[in-house]
């Protein structure tokens, strides 16, 4: 079976994941991803969960994105929207969304436990991520979502994230606490009164009330939530879901990026495609001889250096696509290097017109 190319995965593919270590060229791949989906008619919409404005940047949004998507001017029949994670409004909507009401919805939002550490434990954004990227699936204005992942290797940790939230839920002291308020106080008074003992020490006796109430408070909501971490877990893993490795061809990136292609295989997923971005042109043969000439000479001498890093280049990215962890007949394109950064809409037409108008 022939492997799908760049241009195939967006005709086919409802969700794209870009994937890769930072400063390879992830988000402006994302984005151009977006402005190529929407010119063969799909209504793609690109989210960050990188907090940098590496996105706005590059899709030129002069007031930045927002956790709404905004509709940007598309080359094409179809629709391109943009927006960037924010973790705190996410979790906000996921409550209103599985309260039973708006009086436990507004419980929970008003709880200190849940305005100053719910949003900023381990794995919280992760999970919101995971969430947004479910949410914007099923959004009818949308068929098709590009995730611009974080550049950290713990950029694929929203791939684990709704399976941790389900243990969560299922752990025998969530459903302690999340008892009738009379009853829980007992049981928690007899059973686990050293450890609640131990912990107000630590965190303090309101904080710890508070950690209580929330839970508390959120009694009801628990199946709402695991079945969308069940539902989000089934997107990740499904066929619709397809992910792209962005790399640029020097030793540290490569072997980030084969980190990540690793991460991939181990969660049971693979890559799908490719880029190698950034890379030096491949010129053309040198003088048999060096120049006399001291200008002449200086263009000699620079035309081989970089004939000689196009060379390094190339093998660095087969030392990547050789890896065990890739398909062997995975597609690659490959980027040649510009003279700037990627800063206003016609840049990234540019790279648009580099990823899928030069072969690879």
């Amino acid at each position: 079976m022939t492997a799908p190319t760049l241009d195939g995965l967006l005709g086919s593919a409802g969700v794209l994941v870009c994937c890769g270590s930072g400063g390879v060229g992830k988000t402006t791949t994302a984005a151009a991803l977006g402005l190529e989906a929407a010119r063969l008619g799909r209504r793609a919409v690109v989210v960050t969960i990188d907090p940098a404005k590496r996105l706005a940047d590059a899709l030129g949004v002069p007031g930045g994105l927002s956790n709404d998507p905004v509709q940007l001017p598309a080359d094409g029949p179809g629709e391109l929207w943009a927006l960037m994670l924010d973790t705190a409004t996410t979790f906000d909507g996921l409550v209103r969304a599985n309260a039973a009401d708006t009086e436990q919805a507004e419980r929970i939002l008003a709880n200190r436990f849940y305005h100053n550490v719910a949003g900023s434990l381990s794995g919280t954004q992760e999970y919101m991520a995971a969430e947004r990227l479910h949410a914007l699936h099923a959004d009818e204005r949308f068929d098709l979502v590009i995730v611009d992942t974080p550049p950290t290797r713990n950029a694929l940790d929203f791939l684990d994230a709704p399976g941790t939230l389900a243990k969560f839920i299922n752990h025998p002291l969530f459903r302690l606490l999340m008892m009738p308020t009379r009853r829980g106080l007992r049981v928690l008074n007899v059973a686990t009164q050293p450890i609640l003992r131990t912990i107000g020490k630590v965190v303090g006796g309101d904080v710890l009330a508070d950690a209580v109430a929330f839970f508390q408070a959120f009694s009801g909501m628990e199946t709402g939530f695991r079945q969308r971490a069940d539902e989000v877990i089934e997107l990740l893993q499904s066929d619709t879901t397809r992910f792209v490795l962005v790399a640029s061809p020097r030793a540290d990136t490569i072997e980030e990026a084969r980190f990540f292609a690793a991460r991939l295989q181990g969660s049971d997923l693979s890559v799908s495609a490719v880029v190698v971005n950034r890379c030096t042109p491949q010129f053309g043969d040198p003088p048999t001889r060096r120049p006399r000439n001291a200008d002449a000479a200086l263009l000699y001498d620079n035309l081989r250096e970089m004939r000689a890093t196009a060379r390094a280049e190339r093998v660095h990215a087969a030392a990547l696509l050789a890896d065990p962890a890739l398909p062997v007949d995975v597609h690659t394109t490959f980027v040649p290097t510009l003279p700037g950064d990627v800063h206003t809409m016609d840049a990234l037409l540019q790279i648009r017109g580099l990823l899928f108008d030069t072969p690879a």
